[in-house]
């Protein structure tokens, strides 16, 4: 039930994150060209995401991980076998993409009324950068996800009680600090599963998946991850 927890978590978490950027970018959506507000509802509506992603997956019995870069990294200090880590990912990009494949659903008239220069885009799925510079959208990713997984790691199982929430909270104050500069994917599941979704699915007037930028969403928080797990062993 473990590796369902997983699917069925990353599944919710997409759900509301892509609903998300769905709302804030596509014509005749309730947020569109609400630009005041954008930012503060991608925050706050991922961290919802996350901490509803969480609850889920626990109610099923898994950790909540909904990240292959958490669970690499977890699997690397000794917190969970590695036996589960191939299960686990393929999970959590499986829930990920079904996640926006309804998503895709749900927008599906506005996709037909948005073309890519009004919003219609990958963000809405995936990361995209604010500034196009490889090196440092790779660091800005092994850093917020290495700020990420550290505090992850102080909480123990932070899939009980209300530590879902403060994970929420957690993936709301990095994407008011750090997110900004790639929109903060630290999680390469929620980036590439959605991606792949809007490459394949029939979604009108759509752009470019941008899989040359793709590595770096996927690359930059498995080294995060590990380097926040190995801070934490050395310590």
């Amino acid at each position: 039930m473990e590796y369902f927890g997983e699917f069925i978590g990353t599944f919710v978490l997409m759900i509301f994150g892509a609903g998300v950027g769905a709302s804030i970018n596509l014509e005749y959506a309730y947020a569109k060209g609400s630009v005041k507000a954008s930012w503060i509802m991608v925050a706050l509506g991922w961290g919802l995401a996350v901490m509803l992603g969480v609850y889920t997956a626990a109610y099923f019995g898994a950790p909540g991980h909904l990240n292959p870069a958490v669970t690499i990294a977890f699997a690397a200090g000794g917190i969970i076998s590695w036996k589960v880590v191939p299960g686990f990912i393929l999970a959590q990009i499986c829930g990920a993409f079904l996640g926006a494949s309804v998503v895709a659903l749900q927008f599906y008239p506005h996709f037909k009324e948005t073309k890519v220069e009004q919003g219609n885009t990958v963000g809405i799925f995936a990361t995209v950068p604010a500034i196009d510079n490889k090196k440092f959208n790779f660091i800005s990713e092994v850093v917020a996800t290495f700020t990420f997984i550290l505090c992850l790691l102080t909480l123990g199982n932070f899939a009980e009680g209300l530590k879902p929430l403060v994970v929420g909270l957690l993936i709301v104050a990095i994407g008011f600090s750090l997110g900004s500069t790639t929109g903060y994917a630290i999680n390469p599941a929620r980036d590439f599963g959605p991606r792949l979704a809007y490459a394949v699915l029939p979604i009108p007037n759509k752009g470019s998946a941008n899989w040359d930028y793709s590595w770096i969403p996927i690359v930059g928080p498995i080294i995060g991850g590990l380097l926040a797990i190995l801070l934490i062993k050395i310590i």
